[in-house]
């Protein structure tokens, strides 16, 4: 009879088997419980993280175009404080140059005035007068001197001031291109998305960098720029005021310093004419008495010569009568007209003698006279000559350099022709 083999090992009960089947169908409600719970669970996190998430990325998204805003609020303003700024800059500089220029002018007028003194050294013994014209070319230079002072004090200032414009438009400069590069970063991180190809993860992202500032010193740093330029910018162009009105004040001095030395000028210059012509005047009339002085010296030197002679006369008939013989050398009418006649000469030659040298110092007077009166012309002439000059060298300040002709001097020449003929005339 064949044996029945029996597969080793421990053998349950159907209770058992019950038993482990209910446990099973328990165990699986309770895993399917926990993982529905679990399901839930996830659901209501993952959608609660969703929308965390959602909103957090919201948030932010309106936080950086908030940022945008504002940066570009503050850009903008300096924008248009930057314009202003340069535009400032410019106008500084413009009135710069023209003080600059107008300082320029000024070396003109003062080498015209200082030219005018040193030609007027020139003048000749009594000529050499301070008279207003020397008084009021002194007041110019002196004038010009201040004026020149002044002037370089603005460009100076000027100068100064446009540094300080430079440094504040560099300040505002330094902080229009940081807002620009801010502007550019976060418009990239505005732009950023889950599918955007250059997200990753980084080290410590949340770290607070070096050289942070909060959001108060941030807008007070960009406000402090913008006040500073604008200072700046206000004492610019009170700068500006002050220069032109130092241009136009030493404008006007100057311009009225030159009316009255020119106006010194031409009365001087009348003056010297004047004279002139009353010297002219006493060296014709004293020219014409010598001539007559001469004249008459002349027939005065006949007089006496022929008074001579007729002494002479009287003395041979004198002389010859006293050779009557005898009786006859008597005292008689003839011999008492003659001894009176000879007295009569005699009386008559003393005078015409003491007259004739009497005339002969007037004449040497009057040659002495016309010498000073030729010198004293030349003095006047040379005199006329350099105020002249000087009146011709002065119109280089109201005549452009490019236009400026000298004038002739036709007095002049005339005067030193005329004064070359008397000189002419006493040789």
């Amino acid at each position: 009879m064949a044996t029945l083999s029996v597969k080793p090992g421990q053998r349950f009960t159907v209770p058992d088997w019950h038993t482990s089947a209910q446990l099973l169908s328990a165990d699986a409600e309770r895993q399917r419980s926990a993982a529905h719970h679990a399901r839930q669970e996830t659901r209501a996190l993952r959608n609660e993280t969703n929308n965390q998430t959602k909103w957090d990325e919201h948030d932010n998204q309106t936080r950086l175009a908030e940022r945008i805003s504002s940066v570009n609020r503050w850009k903008e303003t300096l924008d248009k404080c930057l314009a202003d700024i340069d535009a400032e800059i410019d106008a500084l500089a413009k009135v710069k140059e023209a003080a600059e220029r107008a300082l320029q002018a000024k070396n003109l007028a003062l080498e015209v005035s200082i030219e005018c003194l040193t030609l007027r050294e020139s003048r000749r013994a009594i000529d050499v007068v301070r008279d207003p014209v020397e008084e009021e070319l002194h007041k110019e230079v002196k004038a010009i001197d201040k004026a020149k002072r002044e002037l370089q004090e603005k460009v100076t200032e000027a100068f100064e001031q446009l540094c300080r414009l430079q440094e504040a438009r560099q300040q505002l400069g330094c902080d229009h291109r940081h807002k620009m590069e801010a502007l550019e970063i976060d418009r990239v991180c505005l732009s950023l998305s889950v599918t955007s190809p250059n997200i990753s993860f980084k080290v410590n992202p949340t770290r607070v960098p070096n050289g942070s500032t909060v959001l108060s010193e941030w807008e007070q740093n960009s406000q402090c720029n913008k006040e500073h330029a604008e200072e700046e910018m206000k004492a610019s162009a009170k700068l500006r005021e002050v220069t032109a009105l130092a241009i136009a004040q030493t404008n006007n001095k100057l311009e009225a310093q030159r009316v009255a030395t020119e106006f010194a000028f031409r009365k001087r210059i009348r003056d010297l004419e004047r004279a002139y012509d009353e010297l002219k005047w006493q060296e014709q009339n004293t020219l014409k008495e010598i001539a007559e002085m001469e004249e008459d010296i002349r027939r005065l030197e006949e007089d006496l010569w022929r008074k001579v002679q007729a002494l002479k006369v009287a003395h041979t008939r004198l002389e010859t009568r006293t050779h009557r013989p005898w009786a006859e050398l008597c005292r008689d009418q003839a011999q008492y007209g003659l001894t009176d006649e000879v007295h009569q000469l005699e009386g008559t030659i003393r005078a015409l003698r003491q007259k004739l040298a009497e005339s002969q110092d007037a004449l040497d007077g009057l040659y002495r006279q016309l010498h000073r009166t030729q010198t004293d012309l030349g003095y006047k002439a040379n005199s006329l000559m350099l105020d002249n000059k000087c009146m011709d060298s002065r119109r280089k300040l109201v005549v452009p350099a490019e236009k400026f002709v000298p004038e002739v001097d036709t007095f002049n020449r005339t005067t030193t022709r005329a004064l070359k003929n008397g000189q002419l005339e006493l040789s």
